[in-house]
């Protein structure tokens, strides 16, 4: 980069590419959403047979191009857009210093420097002669390199002033000053076109139309060399707020502008996936970028573990080589492999929309950790826009690698409620994003849980739920969807969070608890729950409030399911802990599924009760 380049150059060029390639990932995205949403929902839903397969695996594939096309096009738009900006930055520092520099009548030269008239007293009869002032940082007379630390030379500047007190021309200091800036600009300009060059040549696609592990691992190391470079640009960005409340967090949302929400998006997807208060299709954007990078890179790594070498070799001990392998790969193997089940599971989901009449699904956040057991929230249908919405938190054992059963939960919760009142819309969240109890001993139907007794669990979920909670009305809020009806469901342990969040402040318009273990209250007023809108259910067979009950009297408690507790107990027609969203043979709502149901959709007075 020269004088002559940088004078010429057109940053705005720059910004149109941007904009274009912008233009491309929202297209990619709107055809994504269109095959995943509506074609391959249409087909689900209409057409079965070996053609019918063939076809979804063909819509998947193109799903998943249109996908990285969206991500790969995200990412060099930003690339762009920062290269653009750091380029205006330094044209508009270039034009500043020749403006100034011709308004003093200085000539500035076709490679930067200036050259300055004859001024100043008479020395030996003579005006002091004009000169050329080259700057510290720029490219010397036959187009040399720039010397990368003239300008930055402290040393060097404090001569140069020295110097300019001294000269006899008074134009020689100031002539130096715009010398410098000039060349100062054109090295800023030269240090971006170095830097953001072979970062955009990286930011190529492979030439096959399969999207492959490798392709999405490439996606990631992309978003590092583009963050990485992008330092400066991102600096400009005003970052999200520090454990920001929902508000606070929807109105740095807001306050940013395309270009801006669109870096954000391509370099931090796990970062603004996880924000509450953000739209949900902002979230399962984020979020879906986040989950396909993490299964190719999982998988990546699962397939260059080696194979297990023979445990035992005879009756003796385990082989020296297979305790060697273990200590080194055992434990990530295991890690592996439950992460990679529980996100085979949201893409199982992501594969239903259509199924059974299922809305498409959001996924308000992943996490593969969560004390080895992963987190994930995924709805069904859009929370921001529906007339109601339940929030369905699993207890004991859950983990992402057993998600599927509680997704199931779920969907059967949506499919009922929409059959309940087809005229107005509804949501159901799945939400796991707590770290749940997980030890068991065996007991007749399903596990006692010892570690449920354990309420560090829930004080510590319970916050997060209540944020999540009013995230979910805020994003409500910025998409005009109204304040809705909300009703949150805990199963199990899944009850005790509810309960802390509701001491955190949460206050959905109704409460179902079924099978719960306690809520650490005497009745549900201690928890702001309105009157006429606690529920609770607990099935023959069900161990768990029996179990919750010899704890809760001793804390001096109640158990939900119990009169004292004065909620409205509502008949069961299932048994165990674990049937409350069951189905009968026929496919026909059980009784349980229904009062759910019933109440999730504002049908308070077709709720059976004992």
């Amino acid at each position: 980069m020269d004088y002559k380049t940088l004078s010429a150059l057109r940053p705005a060029d720059f910004s149109e590419a941007a904009k274009s390639y912008r233009s491309a990932s929202n297209v990619a995205q709107v055809n994504r959403e269109r095959i995943e949403r509506d074609i391959s929902a249409k087909l689900r839903t209409k057409v079965e047979g070996k053609a019918a397969t063939a076809a979804q695996a063909q819509l998947t594939a193109l799903g998943k191009n249109f996908h990285y096309i969206q991500v790969e096009c995200g990412l060099i738009s930003t690339s762009l857009h920062a290269l653009s900006t750091e380029l205006t930055t330094a044209k508009k520092k270039l034009a500043t210093a020749v403006s100034e520099a011709h308004a003093e009548k200085f000539t500035v030269n076709a490679d930067g420097s200036v050259t300055y008239p004859a001024a100043g007293e008479k020395v030996d009869g003579k005006v002091p002669a004009g000169g050329t002032a080259r700057g510290r940082s720029s490219a010397n007379s036959s187009g040399g390199p720039i010397d990368p630390g003239g300008q930055t030379n402290d040393v060097a500047k404090s001569l140069e002033r020295q110097a300019a007190r001294l000269a006899p021309n008074p134009h020689s200091g100031p002539a130096q000053e715009y010398a410098n800036r000039i060349a100062n600009a054109i090295k800023e300009a030269t240090e971006a076109d170095t830097r953001w060059a072979p970062k955009l040549r990286k930011l190529l696609a492979d030439d096959d139309l399969t999207v492959s592990n490798r392709d999405w691992s490439d996606t990631a190391a992309d978003r590092g060399l583009v963050h990485k470079a992008a330092d400066g640009y991102l600096d400009g960005i005003k970052p999200p707020p520090s454990d920001g409340s929902p508000k606070e967090n929807s109105k740095w949302w807001k306050g940013l502008s395309p270009e801006e929400r669109e870096a954000m998006l391509a370099l931090h997807p796990a970062k603004i996936g996880a924000l509450d208060g953000l739209p949900a299709a902002t979230r399962d954007e984020a979020n879906r970028v986040n989950l396909a990078q993490t299964r190719a890179s999982y998988e990546t790594e699962l397939a260059s573990i080696p194979k297990a070498p023979a445990k035992w070799s005879g009756p003796g001990p385990v082989t020296e080589e297979w305790t060697q392998w273990n200590e080194k790969y055992g434990e990530r193997k295991k890690h592996l492999e439950s992460a990679l089940t529980g996100m085979g599971h949201i893409q199982k989901r992501f594969d239903q929309t259509g199924k059974y009449g299922l809305p498409e699904a959001y996924l308000l956040g992943f996490d593969t950790r969560g004390e080895g057991h992963g987190k994930v929230i995924i709805a069904d249908g859009d929370p921001d826009k529906a007339d109601h919405t339940a929030v369905y938190v699993p207890g004991t054992g859950t983990s992402l690698e057993g998600i599927e059963g509680d997704i199931d939960r779920g969907n059967d919760l949506w499919r009922e409620s929409s059959a309940v009142k087809p005229t107005e819309s509804v949501a159901v969240i799945t939400w796991f994003d707590y770290d749940a109890p997980q030890s068991a001993i065996p007991v007749t139907d399903g596990p006692l849980i010892p570690e449920a007794r354990d309420g560090s669990y829930a004080r510590s979920g319970g916050p997060t739920l209540n944020q999540f909670l009013e995230g979910s009305g805020v994003a409500r809020e910025g998409s005009s969807g109204g304040p809705g009806h909300t009703t949150v469901v805990g199963h199990s342990y899944g009850s005790t969070v509810v309960a802390e969040a509701a001491k955190n402040g949460a206050r959905p318009d109704d409460v179902i608890v079924a099978g719960s273990p306690g809520m650490q209250a005497k009745h549900f007023s201690e928890l702001g729950i309105k009157e006429g809108h606690m529920w609770t259910m607990a099935a023959e067979g069900d161990p768990v409030p029996t179990a919750g009950r010899l704890t809760a009297l001793q804390e001096g408690m109640i158990v939900p399911s119990d009169p004292e507790f004065g909620a409205g107990n509502m008949k069961t027609d299932t048994t165990g802990h674990s049937a409350y969203w069951q189905r009968e043979s026929s496919g026909e709502a059980s009784l349980s599924l229904r009062n759910q149901a019933n109440v999730i959709m504002g049908k308070h007075d077709k709720v059976t009760l004992e």
